[in-house]
């Protein structure tokens, strides 16, 4: 995953906040077309919020280790494994990158 792209929330997803937690539904026609709710714990639940269409991941990175008691590596892995899980459903969609054009 590169440090650079930057996500956006896919608007055919709504969230919910439940106490720490923030449950994923896709928005459907019917019941059958819906093929899971999400359940975002709370470091997850930060991620998400922070998921803006104009942050990239590295920045989230950033403000997630200054947030939770975690060391660079764990934030990389985890970070990595929510993205991959988040696009798997399309709960979020790639907007781009902010990578500087180097001449």
């Amino acid at each position: 995953m590169e440090n650079s792209i930057i996500l956006r929330k896919n608007n055919k997803i709504v969230a919910r906040t439940i106490e720490d937690e923030i449950v994923l539904i896709p928005i459907s026609q019917t019941a059958k077309e819906m093929n899971y709710i999400y359940t975002l714990n709370k470091p997850a639940s930060e991620v998400w919020n922070l998921i803006n269409g104009k942050r990239a991941i590295k920045d989230i990175k950033k403000i997630i280790l200054k947030k939770f008691d975690v060391t660079p590596d764990e934030v990389d892995k985890e970070i990595k494994t929510l993205i991959k899980d988040l696009k798997q459903v399309n709960a979020v969609l790639e907007t781009g990158s902010n990578r500087k054009n180097k001449i």
